[in-house]
């Protein structure tokens, strides 16, 4: 993995950024993701605590990889100006963090046929690339269940019919195993192209999740085909490893405050 930065989602270690910076800082890693910071979600912090944590981070000589913001883990019919407006607190964050990413999802169907909101999809995801341009900033598209872009071909379609380079895929092994795909042998040769973060994580078929490299998210053999390709990014470790509240995870609820994993990285 030459040429790879190694980041976390701090989160899942403790709800202090100190404590999370330290622990990252031991097992190797320059860089942190951050998703909440004293048990607050980053779209919810206020430019005192941005700038606190920003201090905290260059003081431990750490740097932000991505802000890993909600936006998008929503019911479709949510009001897409509410996902702009905390799209844009996301960018404010990333701005104040020194962060290149931005973490977004692609809104939950319900029990809808997923392509019956195809089109919406796309004019909300487009809708947010044009926060992220005017940001300056990438946004990462990340694949979960009972959104819309839990299917690697979806996944595809919204990155491709997009269009931009602003929107990459966050590739989640362990969400494509949830959703009952073989993650290196039917997802990654359509969204290798499309890559730019890589979440470590697996998970077992029942959903289970379990240590790097134990489970069915075929990490080895992903790891080794993205050096083989040239990937020169971020592997993030998310593992998971503990009873975390999910961020937004209950249709139509987006939390500003809830309890991450305590996992051992």
């Amino acid at each position: 993995m030459s040429g790879w930065r190694l980041s976390g989602f701090g989160d899942e270690i403790d709800p202090e950024p100190c404590v999370q910076l330290a622990v990252l800082a031991a097992v190797g890693a320059r860089l942190i993701d951050v998703r909440s910071a004293w048990d607050v979600n980053i779209v919810e912090l206020d430019a005192d605590r941005l700038a606190e944590l920003a201090g905290l981070v260059r003081d431990a000589g750490m740097a932000v990889s991505a802000v890993s913001s909600p936006v998008g883990k929503v019911d479709i019919d949510t009001p897409v100006e509410d996902e702009v407006e905390r799209l844009e607190r996301a960018v404010a964050a990333a701005h104040a963090l020194g962060a290149p990413f931005v973490r977004v999802f692609s809104f939950q169907y319900g029990h809808r046929d997923p392509e019956s909101v195809r089109d919406e999809v796309l004019r909300r995801l487009a809708a947010l690339v044009e926060v992220a341009r005017r940001g300056d900033v990438v946004l990462l598209l990340e694949n979960e269940s009972g959104l819309y872009g839990d299917q690697p071909e979806r996944v595809l379609d919204v990155v491709e019919s997009v269009g931009s380079e602003r929107l990459r895929v966050a590739w989640d092994g362990g969400n494509f195993v949830r959703v009952g795909r073989r993650p290196f042998d039917e997802a990654f040769p359509l969204l290798v192209a499309h890559i730019a973060y890589l979440h470590v994580k697996d998970a077992l078929a029942d959903g289970a999740s379990v240590p790097a490299g134990a489970g069915d998210a075929q990490l080895p053999e992903t790891i080794a085909a993205l050096t083989t390709s040239g990937f020169d990014g971020v592997a993030a470790l998310e593992p998971h490893l503990a009873v975390a509240g999910r961020l937004g995870a209950s249709p139509g609820r987006r939390d500003s405050a809830w309890r991450p994993a305590r996992s051992r990285l």
